[in-house]
């Protein structure tokens, strides 16, 4: 028997269950009726509260980009130095996506069509914010004196998010996300000396 839940619960149910498909299946191959049957529902009852799959996929996309954001700025702040503040936003970032492996297959899949889209421009906030983030940090980092002055802070943005990104695509090729967390300390370790004899 279906339990009848507000429109807002069974929208987040409904993007909780394309985020854990989408840990194992590529997104386009997610079909609404698994997305119904993941949840206990008929697939009419999935499209009562998204029109489209591609609806689904923005909120999905929107949920990673409100969590993931909230998250990095809390570890952020939580730190007294810029140095420090990096290191926990990698952290974060990584604990994010070995809880939630689904995202970046999202993400990645979306990133690789031709066309723009509502989902692309959410992944492409998401970036723009991170970078915003990042940059805010080695800014505060050169104007204590924790990092050089001369650091090349777009290139900083850069690679740090490649480094996440290559961890990413690692585990993903193992498909074991918690492997990301034994190589982030080396290889962070890595990225901060690089960064603090830049000039």
């Amino acid at each position: 028997m279906q339990i009848r839940l507000p429109t807002e619960e069974r929208q987040a149910e409904i993007v909780a269950a394309a985020l854990k498909l989408a840990r194992e299946h590529s997104p386009v191959s997610i079909t609404t009726s698994a997305l119904a049957a993941a949840i206990g529902v008929s697939q009419g009852a999935v499209f009562k509260h998204f029109p489209t799959k591609d609806a689904i996929w923005l909120a999905a996309m929107q949920w990673v980009r409100e969590r993931l954001l909230l998250k990095l700025h809390e570890a952020a702040r939580a730190e007294a130095t810029a140095p420090e503040g990096l290191e926990a936003v990698f952290r974060a970032h990584v604990a994010f996506v070995i809880a939630h492996p689904g995202a970046p297959r999202i993400m990645f899949h979306e990133l690789q069509q031709p066309t723009d889209s509502p989902v692309k421009q959410e992944v492409r906030a998401l970036l723009q914010a991170y970078r915003q983030l990042l940059l805010g940090l080695f800014q505060a980092g050169v104007k204590n004196g924790q990092l050089p002055a001369g650091l090349d802070q777009e290139a900083a943005a850069t690679l740090f998010v490649g480094i996440v990104q290559g961890l990413v695509m690692q585990s993903m090729l193992t498909g074991k996300p918690a492997a990301m967390k034994a190589q982030a300390d080396s290889v962070f370790a890595l990225y901060l000396r690089g960064i603090r004899v830049a000039a």
